[in-house]
């Protein structure tokens, strides 16, 4: 299975050699900045996996908590992704060119919970972490 993905002006453009671990809505006011939107959705992919295609000299990091970086493209400012310890783990599913293959699992980070959105589907909702994760 091969997934492909890019940023909104196509010059970033990545692809992941397997499915996807799973994918989660997260809440956090950081995704919520970042993002522009009430969440974010993030694909969980295995580092080994992942290879950049084309533009990653456009590729902008952001430090945005210990070990975590931020990834977008520097000319249209899309999120693409995000480096867990300098490796590539999770990609923001709305990058994806296609069907991800993948549906969420779960909202995280609900303490951050923008007030004018409302949450209507049934997935689990979890104030932070879900039991037994944690930050990669």
């Amino acid at each position: 299975m091969t997934i492909r993905g890019s940023c909104l002006c196509g010059t970033v453009r990545y692809q992941i050699e397997g499915p996807f671990a799973g994918a989660g809505h997260c809440h956090c006011s950081m995704c919520q900045k970042a993002h522009g939107a009430a969440f974010a959705t993030w694909g969980f992919v295995d580092p080994e996996d992942f290879r950049w295609k084309a533009g990653k000299a456009a590729v902008t990091a952001y430090p945005s908590s210990p070990g975590r970086e931020r990834l977008f493209c520097s000319k249209c400012g899309s999120p693409v992704a995000a480096m867990h310890n300098g490796k590539v783990s999770e990609v923001v599913l709305g990058s994806v060119d296609g069907d991800p293959g993948v549906r969420p699992r779960e909202h995280i980070f609900m303490e951050s919970n923008a007030c004018w959105h409302t949450i209507t589907d049934e997935l689990p909702q979890f104030e932070r972490w879900p039991p037994g994760l944690g930050p990669m």
